[in-house]
């Protein structure tokens, strides 16, 4: 089970709480993810006013806020301050957008920001591209888990550059990362376990499917099986063929 920072979770599907057509469907959903952890924006919330937190809190899930929608350093340190209020955690997913149309994050903004949080006590989960650079600065920064992109946010491109993320799990293989952003399939989410990550955040693939609940199900299960994957040290992809007959004892004709 995935660890954050010195928390387990019983799940490595983190699910998103925005986008779904009623409080019905996204309870209905959660309870077929059984996800470990729900992502939640303090703007969604004030959006949904009492009733929506009420319905947060009955799902029986971590309760991870998020500073989405923040472009500056200033705009993510204050909504992370007014989140740790509202919901009474110091966990915190750091996003700090910096281009409007791939929503990639500002990198520099990002290390500057979970910086600052870290040094006022919160527990960072940033937002952050592949990027090995960064990622160790954010390490420097105070984060103890890193949250890279599989592809931009809503886009269900699956993983766009598998071998950024293998690199980034063989330089940190003591950190607990998990792919965030851009997963659209249970196939996608499974080749993400499979690369060896500890987790997986997801939304609009659940909350815009035509049966949440299944699509919810489904990705619990990818993940799950991808996990399992991982751990059995599957073999090595090769150029040639192989026969998986063996052909030791079989007649050969002259």
């Amino acid at each position: 089970m995935p660890v954050f920072y010195g928390t387990e979770v019983e799940s490595a599907l983190m699910l998103g709480t925005a986008q779904y057509s009623s409080p019905a469907v996204l309870a209905e959903a959660f309870r077929a993810s059984k996800a470990g952890i729900a992502t939640v924006s303090l703007r969604r919330e004030h959006g949904g006013g009492q009733a929506f937190w009420e319905l947060i809190r009955g799902l029986g899930t971590r309760i991870l806020p998020n500073t989405a929608g923040c472009h500056t350093v200033k705009e993510a340190v204050t909504t992370a301050h007014m989140a740790r209020e509202f919901f009474d955690t110091d966990w915190i997913k750091l996003e700090v957008i910096g281009h409007t149309d791939s929503l990639q994050p500002d990198v520099f903004a990002l290390v500057e920001a979970a910086r600052i949080l870290s040094e006022d006590g919160f527990k960072v989960f940033p937002y952050c591209t592949e990027d090995l650079i960064v990622c160790d600065r954010l390490l420097h920064a105070g984060c103890a888990v890193l949250m890279p992109w599989g592809a931009p946010i809503g886009s269900g491109l699956g993983i766009n550059n598998a071998y950024g993320l293998r690199a980034l799990r063989a330089e940190f293989p003591d950190t607990t990362l998990v792919v965030d952003a851009g997963i659209g399939l249970p196939s996608h989410a499974a080749q993400a376990m499979e690369l060896g990550y500890d987790a997986v955040l997801l939304n609009t693939a659940v909350a815009k499917a035509g049966d949440p609940a299944a699509m919810a199900r489904a990705m619990a299960l990818a993940i799950e099986a991808g996990r399992e994957a991982h751990r059995a040290d599957p073999m090595e992809p090769r150029d040639m063929a192989a026969p998986s007959t063996p052909v030791i004892g079989k007649a050969f004709l002259a």
